[in-house]
């Protein structure tokens, strides 16, 4: 009997509190309207899916692969890094933009801390300034690039020498990712004018005189009444010529310093061994819609003159039209080789070499091509970028020696 009345007491102690509550009353006897009744509370904002935090981050990206610098650059590549960073593994992996993909920052391109941007000031009043289009992979960064300044500066230990890219896209991902911070062309001009600079040499690491190397001599034009003295050297090929005959001393130098680097790779006593056992090696330059396309028309011409037979030049960009992929597989199937050795003609070793030559993953590129032709039994890329063999470093450092005299007479 006592449980039953202690039963009723709990029930209706609850009906009491349900009937001052549904009149607006609060149980603890606080006045109805110093509360804020529950069904008026704002909503919590829903939490963005994963598919938009992953959009956000593209879009960001994209927004800094532009070929333009702003004041809102240095920004943008901070939030952008911000963002990814905030997103988890499998959101990272959502990432897709027009440009934008996870391995903008996500691919390990080697450690970026082995590069050196040499954009210090206290130059002093000689400059060297060796300008390059640029690569945001930081292993051939570190040793294309960086390995023919190094070479410079050991040379001419009496000039400073400083870092510009061509390629804004490319300085953008590396500043963004890394945390590199590199001079633009015009960045460092207006760098070589707040310090004083008298006398600049510079020295474009460049394959030829095409669209990069004119556009950087326009730019070097606006500084003539800024800098008393402004002396562009050679490109590694020297100059153009008028027709796919025409060779010169630098391409005969670099074809020599190529093939020999290529040759001793593929584990070859030389280019005739190689030959005897079948082997061609494919060059994959560039290619270029400017006039010194015909560049590679010579580079070819020269490879003939020496004798290498199974040396073939290509270009990504079919660019002249018997150096695209297609023109190069049925030349090399024609000539009889059966076994393939790509390797990239560029002073870098970056994203055509590492992508468009040797990404079996995807089918455009070089190796797949020449793979799914069927018509060679073995088709290996090498990785290696011009600028890291000693030969060719030796050109650069002949080139600046002739615009350091022409600066100084």
């Amino acid at each position: 009997m006592k449980n039953a009345k202690i039963i009723l007491a709990v029930v209706l102690a609850l009906v009491m509190v349900f009937a001052l509550a549904a009149c607006g009353t609060p149980a603890n006897n606080t006045p109805a309207n110093n509360t804020t009744p529950a069904n008026n509370t704002e909503p919590e904002p829903a939490k963005p899916t994963d598919e938009e935090l992953a959009k956000n981050v593209a879009d960001l990206i994209d927004a800094i692969y532009v070929q333009e610098w702003t004041e809102k650059t240095d920004a943008q590549c901070e939030a952008a890094k911000k963002a990814w960073d905030a997103l988890t593994d499998a959101q990272k992996e959502l990432v897709e933009g027009e440009e934008a993909d996870p391995d903008y920052f996500g691919r390990d391109t080697g450690d970026a801390k082995k590069d050196d941007p040499r954009n210090a000031d206290s130059i002093g009043e000689k400059e060297l300034l060796v300008v390059s289009f640029g690569t945001s992979f930081n292993e051939s960064r570190s040793t294309d690039i960086k390995g023919i300044e190094d070479v410079l500066a050991k040379a001419y230990p009496d000039w400073s020498v400083r870092r510009a890219f061509t390629a804004q896209i490319i300085i953008n991902h590396v500043q963004a990712r890394d945390g590199e911070k590199i001079d633009n062309v015009k960045q460092a001009l207006d760098r070589a004018v707040k310090n004083g600079v008298k006398t600049l040499v510079v020295q474009p690491t460049h394959l030829m005189h095409g669209a990069e190397y004119d556009e950087l001599v326009e730019e070097l034009n606006n500084y003539k009444d800024k800098i008393a003295t402004i002396v562009v050297a050679e490109p590694l090929l020297g100059e153009v010529g008028a027709d796919a005959t025409i060779i010169n001393s630098d391409k005969e130098a670099v074809a020599k310093a190529v093939v020999e680097a290529a040759v001793k790779a593929a584990g070859f006593d030389s280019i005739d061994a190689a030959e005897k056992a079948g082997t061609a090696f494919v060059l994959m330059g560039h290619g270029t819609s400017h006039n010194a396309k015909v560049t590679y028309s010579q580079m070819q011409t020269q490879m003939n003159k020496l004798g290498y037979k199974n040396v073939f030049i290509g270009t990504v960009e079919g660019e002249p039209e018997e150096t695209a992929c297609e023109e190069v597989i049925k030349a090399v199937s024609e000539a009889g080789y059966k076994n393939v050795i790509l390797r990239p003609l560029m002073v870098v070793a970056g994203d055509h070499a590492n992508n468009d030559m040797a990404d079996p993953e995807d089918p455009e590129s070089w190796i797949s091509m020449f793979k799914d032709s069927k018509k060679f039994e073995n088709v290996d890329p090498q990785i290696a970028g011009l600028g890291r063999i000693e030969a060719v470093e030796s050109i650069y450092v002949d080139h600046t020696a002739a615009a350091i005299k022409e600066a100084t007479k």
